[in-house]
């Protein structure tokens, strides 16, 4: 946001924050929130470049392809071994899952 914008909103009462602030989160929170979507993110991107629908990833991690849309969007019924698994389901190393969290 250009800090024109931003100037105008807080002039009208508006407060400008972060997710984070606005949920009251915690950083360790904050930063599992982050993991867990980058982690997603990736195990979509991955399922798209091997040109696996949901469909054939949930037969392979054998689930339901609802169970892989929520795994792709960090879904909070999700756990992070879930997530990693998939991953190490479709080839991804150790490496790999590393460079993920980290960029």
């Amino acid at each position: 946001m250009n800090k024109q914008k931003q100037k105008n909103l807080e002039i009208k009462g508006w407060k400008i924050g972060s997710t984070a602030e606005f949920l009251g989160l915690s950083e360790e929170e904050s930063s599992y929130i982050e993991l867990k979507l980058k982690l997603s993110t990736n195990l979509k991107k991955l399922r798209t470049e091997q040109k696996l629908t949901q469909i054939e990833l949930a037969k392979i991690l054998k689930s339901s392809q609802s169970r892989v849309a929520k795994l792709e969007i960090g879904d909070p019924s999700v756990s992070l071994d879930l997530i990693i698994r998939s991953l190490l389901a479709l080839g991804t190393s150790n490496k790999e899952i590393a460079r993920a969290i980290s960029s």
